[in-house]
């Protein structure tokens, strides 16, 4: 069984299960499910009453999912402790090319450490992508109502316009940095 839970899944094994996933726990919860609110329920515990945006009833409104996040946490330790291999993540030889033409020679491990590492925080283009690129994350994902996967995957499965609208503008985003933003700063 560890093999079977260490080892990747073919895309068309674990695409289609968290495609029929979530739909089949929102009919049976009722609930929407998303990880970016749970900040906003994290800041409503630690200061009560102090701002008005976090002034609610976070335990009837959120305990729930702040207990599927922290179920998300554990797992991904246990996924990273228990569960890892050596093995690297693995890509195509053109988004190696790709890549190596962005100067990027790196690539053991889940993510470039020559972009993402704290080593990697003290120079121009780590700052800007690990601290300016995170900050604008948190922001969208609260201004557009949700994260990518919220919207791609349980907006999407309610069939709300908005998260369809939302998708697209990450797509459009997602190839904006990538052909124009990463060539600059790398």
């Amino acid at each position: 069984m560890i093999e079977l839970l260490s080892s990747p899944w073919p895309w068309y094994v674990s695409g289609p299960l968290i495609g029929l996933f979530v739909p089949t726990l929102l009919l049976l919860t009722g609930k929407r499910f998303g990880v970016s609110a749970s900040l906003r329920h994290i800041c409503a515990a630690a200061v009560p009453g102090e701002i008005e945006y976090f002034n609610y009833d976070w335990k009837g409104k959120g305990l729930w999912n702040l207990t599927m996040a922290l179920g998300i946490f554990i797992g991904g330790i246990i996924a990273a402790q228990v569960l890892s291999g050596s093995e690297s993540v693995a890509i195509s030889n053109a988004t190696v090319e790709d890549l190596t033409a962005l100067g990027l020679t790196t690539f053991e491990g889940l993510v470039p450490v020559q972009l993402i590492s704290w080593e990697s925080l003290l120079s121009p283009a780590g700052f800007i992508v690990i601290v300016l690129g995170g900050f604008l994350i948190g922001f969208g994902a609260r201004y557009a109502g949700g994260c990518t996967s919220g919207h791609a995957i349980t907006g999407i499965a309610n069939l709300e316009l908005g998260s369809l609208v939302a998708v697209i503008g990450f797509f459009i985003g997602g190839l904006i940095i990538t052909f124009f933003l990463y060539p600059f700063l790398l």
